[in-house]
């Protein structure tokens, strides 16, 4: 392998020529590219415009030209919210659509020395099955698939309910870390290098709570669980609501709205681009080698690609107040005391969980035809019991910070679709293992003095089958050399 130089205007020019055209304006939403000069530009089949980062200007970003219509003219967080309405405008064609805080993700990308040449961004209705996707999909800008469910509830955490609020996921651990700290603490529990700031709606009362517990239910739709949780269909997330407040705006996902890029932002509070976990797979531009994070072979490996002096909750957690801290099925685990991937690090692994057939909280209908269904409930089995061990033994010392990580409703999101029976499923499912874990915590005597938050890694929308198509085969059918990335990172070369 050799350094992996920048793609030249001439080499772009005619990528862009192909991933412009009529023929696949269908999935491909928009391009994106950063400029020489400092300024990025974002282009469609029908316009683009032409920013650059500006201290000035009223959110830091100026607008130097746009051609055509706008792409990133719309930003607006709140479009698409509720389950109806979502429902209402399926697979929403671009000037549909809405592309919150687009000019901050697309700039954040770029500063990532192993950044794409041109980062596409797939339609919303386009179906991934040429590269064994599936119903529910994710990986765009657009507000749907970027929409994660933030809800924060118990100590210090104001109950407000279902509030008219959103955030971005890099503002989840500065805000839930303001419920551990306060006075000459406060400043201290901030993150190294963090990019999101605490959404003081969310915190009553800094510093009240002495634990901090926190859910990662993977590639969750916001309006779905919300949805259910009204229902009662997910009666320990509802009361998760009760006791605090749920963001009906929810908290985006920062640009690849994909899961270990965003895991990691969630538990460092700083973009990919910044933290270094830039995508799931990328070019390491240093060497030319592919870098795979997001992989069973990988999990416990991935963080070696953390950039220095990136922290996460659990360093800031444990500055703030004395104690342990645990990371439960979770690769982005780096300063946890206790840690599934630590434990396979050291040659161990947590007990395995039972088969389909005793597997507890599973529903039979989908744990047993279905290999990801089965295999993701099995690992939430798992985190299940990690977390039994750990609060059960504790013995009136419990971790000051626990982040618990669920698969099962990334699997099943996307094999059947945000709306299908089998979601509906993963979420009761989950829910059920939720409830396990709170009745741990109410029975170890520490419950009130508990901050709890529940989020996603990014959100989920339901694809149109009828929408498929490579980009990679019409760039190889024009003789464009092209390495692709996590499928919408473009590495040029050749001639």
């Amino acid at each position: 392998m050799s350094v992996l130089v920048p793609a030249t205007p001439h080499q772009r020019d005619r990528a862009l020529e192909v991933l412009l055209s009529p023929e696949l304006d269908p999935i491909v939403d928009m391009v994106a590219w950063s400029e020489a000069d400092g300024a990025y530009e974002v282009a469609s089949a029908e316009g683009a415009v032409r920013f650059r980062r500006d201290r000035d200007a009223e959110n830091g970003y100026r607008t130097e030209s746009v051609s055509g219509n706008n792409p990133l003219a719309v930003q607006e967080q709140t479009r698409f919210a509720g389950l109806e309405v979502e429902r209402a405008t399926p697979h929403p064609v671009r000037q549909q659509n809405s592309y919150p805080n687009a000019f901050e993700q697309f700039a954040q990308l770029f500063d990532h020395p192993s950044a794409p040449d041109l980062c596409v961004i797939h339609s919303a209705s386009h179906n991934w099955a040429d590269q064994g996707g599936h119903l529910g999909e994710h990986g765009s800008l657009g507000v749907v698939q970027a929409r994660a469910p933030f809800i924060a509830s118990g100590a210090g955490v104001p109950r407000l309910g279902m509030a008219d609020i959103g955030c971005r996921l890099i503002d989840v651990a500065p805000t839930m870390l303001r419920l551990l700290a306060t006075g000459d603490h406060g400043d201290r529990a901030l993150l190294s290098r963090q990019d999101g700031s605490a959404v003081e709606d969310l915190v009553q009362t800094p510093g009240r709570a002495k634990h901090l517990i926190g859910f990662l239910w993977d590639g969750t739709n916001a309006n779905v669980l919300y949805d259910l949780a009204a229902r009662g269909e997910a009666p320990n997330v509802a009361r998760l609501i009760s006791q605090g407040t749920a963001c009906r705006y929810g908290a985006l996902a920062s640009l690849p709205t994909v899961t270990l890029a965003n895991h990691t932002s969630i538990l460092t509070g700083s973009h990919p681009g910044h933290h270094g976990i830039l995508h799931n797979a990328w070019i390491d531009r240093a060497t030319g080698a592919q870098v795979v994070t997001n992989s069973p072979t990988t999990w416990a490996t991935s963080m070696r690609w953390l950039h220095s002096g990136v922290e996460t909750m659990h360093h800031a957690a444990k500055r703030t107040r004395s104690g342990t801290t645990a990371s439960i099925n979770e690769p982005c685990d780096v300063g946890a005391d206790y840690s599934t991937f630590g434990l396979v690090r050291s040659g161990e692994r947590p007990p395995p969980a039972p088969g389909p057939d005793d597997l507890p909280d599973a529903t039979t209908r989908f744990v047993r035809p279905s290999k990801d269904y089965r295999w993701a409930s099995r690992a939430d089995h798992t985190a299940v019991e990690q977390f039994h061990r750990i609060w059960a033994r504790a013995d009136g010392d419990q971790p000051v910070f626990t982040w618990v990580n669920f698969t099962l409703t990334d699997a099943a999101f996307h094999e059947g679709g945000p709306y299908s029976e089998m979601a509906m499923s993963a979420v009761r499912d989950s829910d059920a293992r939720l409830g396990r874990m709170l009745e741990e915590v109410e029975e170890s005597g520490v419950w009130d003095d508990c901050a709890f938050f529940l989020v996603a890694d990014h959100g989920m929308e339901e694809s149109n089958p009828a929408v498929r198509g490579d980009w990679d085969a019409a760039l190889a059918e024009a003789n464009v050399p092209v390495r692709d990335e996590g499928y919408g990172f473009l590495y040029l070369g050749g001639s």
